[in-house]
């Protein structure tokens, strides 16, 4: 099985892309995984659509060749970051290659909610009609993960609580599932 990570964060020490980085580490044996390059998509440019850029066609070929997709946002003033947002709307045009695709919606923030706002905001686009992606649904399936200082060892960048990642075992467990 193979699973392409979307990871909404380009800063270096993100804890978003350290926790893409533990589950690709830690779920070796269950799936192959891959983090997508957000940082090389150009702007989305509405001109350029029906003949992209090689970033936007090699983004959009690992998406298509993935069995499901993690995305894994930080939470920017409410909202996913503009980064995410211009993937998504590159994704969302022409060769449409989100339709029904698995996606599971996760997040991480130093703060108390766990980027609740950004995965119920990523949650509306991913359902719109450009994108239509098959979507874990909610309901004990939310991977809000809040406070990461104390969940991610610093020198590892590798998230060791051991409660989250119980919790973080059995949502892939059951993403595995909806893919099926």
């Amino acid at each position: 099985m193979n699973i392409l990570a979307i990871v909404g964060s380009l800063r270096k020490k993100s804890y978003n892309m350290q926790l893409a980085r533990t589950m690709q580490e830690r779920y070796r044996g269950k799936f192959n995984m891959d983090i997508a390059d957000l940082g090389s998509l150009p702007f989305f440019n509405e001109d350029e659509e029906n003949n992209p850029p090689q970033a936007v066609k090699d983004f959009k070929e690992a998406i298509a060749s993935a069995d499901g997709v993690f995305f894994i946002t930080p939470e920017y003033n409410w909202s996913i970051p503009g980064v995410l947002k211009n993937a998504l709307d590159w994704t969302s045009r022409v060769d449409k290659v989100f339709i029904n695709k698995p996606v599971m919606v996760l997040g991480v923030t130093p703060g108390m909610l766990g980027t609740v706002r950004a995965q119920m905001h990523l949650r509306e686009i991913l359902s719109s009609s450009g994108v239509q992606a098959k979507i874990l649904p909610p309901g004990g399936n939310e991977i809000l993960i809040n406070f990461a200082p104390q969940k991610f060892d610093e020198q590892t960048g590798r998230m060791v609580d051991e409660n989250t990642l119980n919790f973080l075992d059995d949502k892939v467990n059951k993403f595995i599932a909806f893919i099926k």
